[in-house]
């Protein structure tokens, strides 16, 4: 994960590096807040970078607060150090700022594909605005720079206008599109996927699928505990408790998936687990946050207490989940504290569902906060569960219209907005 220093909650700057809506509500009343911006996009605060949104949170407030592009160039073209995620933040806002009508942010994106230590990352961008204009004459580069694997991820939307133009002008680009293409293959390897199949083991004996599921570098041991889920078979229980505490993260996933299905016929098991610490917790709390009842909200609300003080926001995302399903009021205050503290924006959009579950008229407040968060999802949220006012009618009205914004966003805006 990032190891970017966080500044306090409490802070302008905190809350901008969290993307927390509050912060870009007070940013335009804010003197010197145009540093703490570009800070952000130059540092990239985002706790897990391949899951976490920002690009168009400050993409917005570059364009609301009519900040220049220059700083942002600037920081593109300054040494990666060996940092393999350096400048991408840079090169979404950019690209984010292109779609918010601020087209001079394409030549900062131009002079990166053609000069910069990010330039595949910069062409990529160019071509996701599916403009020719803003591409023209790049293919060349594309190709000079490109090997067929490069291509085929290049090259994910055969209907693209600047993939089309470039591939009447250059051949290896029109035979990658042509393997993306139905019938046309993908032109790499497909990739290895998380609990491959394995196999059909549905005429396996269960002691032939418990043996097997013991073997780690078979891909069929996923394969058996899949079907040994299926047919919920209880010894699947007692293989959980003795493969778990060996830290064998493909087991632990396909335990997981295999196990909730299991419902309240795993509880027993799952409440012991989680009072036992002995490495089968993590399953524990995805069986209780979907099948638990009242008497396992302690359970829930300690481990996310837990996770709140050691500040393992990827460990509170089950306990929210479940204290919200049940609807547990006594959570409303640590709810909260962990909307505000949580560097790890990808949970907000469950607090938010959770609040609005367990204290409606509390999470109104939030959810007109959220109208302005950087986690899309956490946006979706908000517009179906904020109240209808003046002020965020007219915040309906510009998701509704904004054509950087994600569409379940302006869908849900636009429904709203009917009414």
């Amino acid at each position: 994960m990032n190891e970017v220093v966080i500044e306090s909650a409490g802070t302008l700057h905190g809350q901008l590096q969290r993307g927390l809506g509050r912060a870009a509500r007070r940013a335009a009343a804010t003197t010197g807040v145009a540093e703490l911006v570009f800070d952000c996009i130059r540092r990239d605060p985002r706790w897990d970078r391949q899951v976490e949104s920002r690009a168009l949170y400050y993409a917005r407030l570059v364009v609301d607060l009519e900040l220049p592009v220059g700083p942002i160039a600037e920081h593109l073209r300054e040494p990666a150090g060996g940092d393999e995620w350096h400048g991408r933040l840079a090169v979404d806002v950019l690209a984010d700022l292109v779609r918010l009508s601020r087209r001079e942010a394409a030549g900062p994106l131009r002079e990166c594909a053609e000069d910069g230590e990010q330039w595949f990352e910069a062409v990529d961008a160019l071509v996701g605005l599916r403009d020719p204009e803003l591409a023209e004459g790049l293919d060349g580069l594309v190709v000079a720079r490109c090997d067929d694997g490069d291509l085929d991820w290049l090259v994910a939307d055969p209907d693209n206008p600047v993939l089309r133009a470039w591939a009447g002008r250059r051949p290896q680009i029109a035979a990658a599109l042509g393997r993306r293409r139905p019938g046309g293959g993908t032109g790499v390897p497909r990739p290895r996927r998380q609990g491959r199949t394995g196999g059909d083991r549905s005429a396996s004996s269960e002691s032939e699928l418990l043996d097997l599921a013991r073997r780690p570098d078979d891909d069929g041991a996923v394969a058996a505990i899949f079907e040994l889920g299926r047919r919920r078979t209880p010894a699947l229980l007692d293989l959980a408790e003795e493969l778990l505490p060996q830290s064998d993260g493909r087991w632990g996933g396909a335990l997981c998936r295999a196990l909730r299905e299991y419902g309240s016929e795993a509880l027993p098991r799952a409440r012991a687990w989680a009072r036992a610490h002995a490495g089968c917790e993590a399953l524990a709390l995805c069986i209780l946050s979907r099948h638990g009842t009242h008497q396992d909200i302690p359970i829930l609300m300690g481990e996310l207490e837990a996770a709140v003080t050691r500040e393992a926001w990827g460990a509170a995302a089950s306990p929210v989940e479940g204290l919200g399903r049940l609807r547990a009021g006594e959570a409303v205050p640590l709810l909260k504290k962990t909307w505000t503290d949580s560097s790890y924006s990808y949970l907000r959009p469950r607090v938010l569902t959770a609040l609005t579950r367990t204290a409606p008229h509390t999470a109104e407040t939030y959810a007109v906060e959220a109208l302005w968060d950087c986690e899309d999802d956490t946006r979706r949220v908000a517009v179906s569960s904020a109240p209808f006012t003046d002020d965020t009618r007219l915040r309906f009205h510009r998701l509704h219209s904004d054509p950087a914004e994600e569409p379940q966003v302006r869908a849900a805006a636009s429904d709203r907005l009917m009414f």
